[in-house]
């Protein structure tokens, strides 16, 4: 039977690309549902601010009136300007085990892409970095942390069928908060007087989003510009994401070290693991989910590492040592244990070094594909 492909157009349509994969991983243990607000806000010009420079069309699968697949083709034109490509990304991909209904998803994305001067396809990615990316291809056996993609084993080999090769892998670790101190926080005194480093002691996430948030994510697209594919956010992305993670984020997980003339030079945020509580209430905040995720940031034995970065002039000045030293010690006072770490480039080693103290292993690894189109 033919695969009809059909462009998302309606608010009908939009439902149908939101809630397909709660059909497709019904009853699997390991995924979790994307906040479904988030969804239907990433894909609204007017409340996300990559549109000021990304365009982006959505598609529906069907094999005999059924859905089977969606997902969403972006060009985002300022990557391509950085990165001096002419490239399109395929995201939010989601299909039953069948090569044909991929492929035909897939040559949407592609022929679209091309229609606009494209001539390599890539994926899986999103707008930007903020945004899940990078598709599972080890680790189908743990529960997926709530920022990130998962998606069944069959992904992996049916793309390879289509003609896609790897382009980037990322690697995710669990690391260990044991009792015993890594031996880097007792140099933290030394830091601290030699180079005037501290870190910020704001009792309230307001009060330190209203404080340090603009230039916190400025530093972020500062510190993560060398990184593959980045693309920095504008003033209107990062208004938006204050306004969303003020709401769930704690000071005590949230680190920010400041110079000796008190301006930010390094940041991690770190959240309480919501996996589990989004499971239960199905990504739907309302009207009752919001209490389990209130639940699950008061009472966790698991962090997730969400950005953790330090302007390259202070980088090896030791400004890690004080970030750890403060997540570490508020996280072991609130009976937590562990930290799944960020997705991190496989040949990043730089900043896996930064984690040889601790006690790691091995989590999940993510893979990025391009095909030229």
């Amino acid at each position: 039977m033919k695969i009809e492909i059909k462009i998302v157009k309606t608010r009908k349509d939009e439902k149908e690309f939101i809630n397909f994969p709660a059909k497709l991983y019904k009853g699997n243990e390991y995924w979790v549902p994307a906040l479904e607000g988030d969804e239907y806000d990433t894909f609204n010009p007017e409340k996300n601010g990559a549109y000021d420079y990304c365009e982006a069309e959505r598609f529906l699968a069907y094999k005999d009136g059924k859905l089977v697949g969606r997902v969403a083709a972006i060009i985002n034109h300022n990557a391509n300007r950085d990165w001096k490509e002419e490239s399109v990304r395929f995201g939010w991909l989601d299909f039953i085990e069948d090569q044909e209904v991929l492929e035909a998803l897939l040559k949407a994305v592609e022929d679209w892409g091309k229609q606009r001067g494209c001539k390599v396809c890539k994926g899986p990615w999103g707008f930007t970095d903020m945004d899940k990316e990078g598709l599972l291809i080890e680790g189908y056996d743990k529960l997926c942390p709530f920022t990130c993609l998962y998606n069944y084993p069959y992904y992996d080999t049916l793309l390879q069928k289509a003609g896609y090769a790897k382009d980037v892998d990322w690697i995710q670790k669990v690391c260990y908060l044991d009792e015993t101190d890594p031996p880097m926080f007792g140099f933290a005194e030394m830091i601290e007087k030699r180079f005037g480093l501290h870190m910020a002691q704001e009792k309230s996430m307001k009060v330190m989003a209203d404080k340090y948030g603009m230039d916190l994510f400025r530093m972020y697209n500062e510190t993560f510009a060398p990184l593959f594919q980045f693309t920095p956010l504008n003033d209107k992305q990062i208004e938006s994401y204050l306004k969303t993670y003020v709401s769930i984020l704690d000071p005590r997980f949230v680190g920010v070290c400041l110079n000796a003339e008190d301006k930010p030079i390094g940041f991690a945020f770190c959240v309480p693991t919501l996996s589990k509580a989004i499971q239960k209430c199905k990504g739907r905040l309302f009207p009752f989910g919001f209490l389990r995720v209130l639940h699950a940031l008061k009472h966790n034995d698991t962090l997730e590492a969400l950005l953790i970065g330090i302007l390259p002039e202070y980088q090896g000045q030791g400004a890690n040592v004080l970030l750890f030293k403060y997540l570490h010690e508020n996280a072991r006072k609130f009976g937590i244990n562990k930290m799944i770490l960020n997705p991190q480039l496989e040949e990043n080693f730089r900043v896996h070094a930064l984690f040889d103290q601790y006690r790691t292993e091995p989590f999940m690894r993510r893979r990025a594909y391009t095909k030229n189109i």
